[in-house]
């Protein structure tokens, strides 16, 4: 395949593409299709993600200085993917903080799953399969984005929230009360995590929001903490069976 016509056939296949894309656009044996690939990149014609994975370079920009959005180079990483955690809690404008992060859920196992691509640091994290839901699109211009919705990345930050910059940037989001109360409810029990119901049931009540909580299982004795990555220390709420380890002035300092 002549060059021009190779350049002409990748650019067809978007922003980013994978060596299985262009074998199903092409007839080349693997060998003549790798040395192709390996001649596009070194001439600033394209540029590798990961093995296997690259990226097209358009006419007048400059190999090693242009990107793409983060959420783009993380759609490509894993497979399936969706943006989460702290990425999609800023991305709804739920927390006024940056994450130097880009957070991606998954079900699939990948080996790397903490990675540094232009610059950019993600985390891939593999959950079970029957938390992998409230999931929607999004377009990046012709790019279709997977994130999870406002109220998953909410339910997902009270589940891990070290993957969230702590309890206090889900309560961010819990505040602003701009999410659908019914199903905020329905996901807290579809992720089966009673950690989840205790945290959510919790916040709900101390910022009068109103939210039909499931009632928690009275035969639930031990107590989990209100923010896992803080210290244990802190009154007990014997309803939720929480430690509340986040100060007076923390919870009402939250804006």
């Amino acid at each position: 395949m002549r060059k021009v016509t190779a350049i002409r056939k990748l650019s067809r296949l978007g922003e980013t593409f994978t060596i299985d894309d262009v074998k199903e656009i092409s007839d080349m044996g693997d060998e003549v299709l790798w040395n192709l690939l390996y001649r596009l990149e070194s001439q600033g014609w394209i540029e590798r993600i990961e093995k296997g994975k690259y990226m097209f370079i358009p006419l007048g920009a400059e190999k090693g200085k242009y990107t793409l959005n983060e959420f783009i180079i993380g759609s490509v990483l894993i497979d399936p993917y969706c943006i989460s955690y702290w990425s999609a809690l800023h991305y709804y404008g739920l927390t006024e903080q940056i994450p130097s992060t880009v957070f991606i859920q998954t079900t699939s196992r990948k080996k790397k799953q903490d990675m540094n691509v232009f610059g950019v640091r993600y985390k891939i994290i593999k959950i079970k399969p029957e938390k992998f839901f409230g999931i929607r699109t999004e377009w990046f211009g012709k790019d279709k984005i997977f994130i999870t919705d406002k109220e998953k990345t909410i339910i997902d930050c009270l589940d891990k929230p070290r993957y969230s910059g702590g309890i206090i940037e889900a309560i961010k989001g819990i505040k602003e009360q701009s999410f659908d109360k019914a199903r905020i409810a329905e996901y807290a029990m579809q992720i089966n995590n009673t950690g989840v119901i205790r945290r959510l049931g919790f916040l709900c009540e101390y910022y009068g929001i109103e939210v039909e909580m499931p009632p928690l299982d009275r035969n639930i004795r031990n107590y989990l903490p209100l923010d896992p990555t803080m210290p244990l220390e802190g009154e007990k709420n014997s309803k939720w069976r929480l430690t509340v380890n986040l100060g007076k002035d923390s919870l009402e300092g939250v804006e």
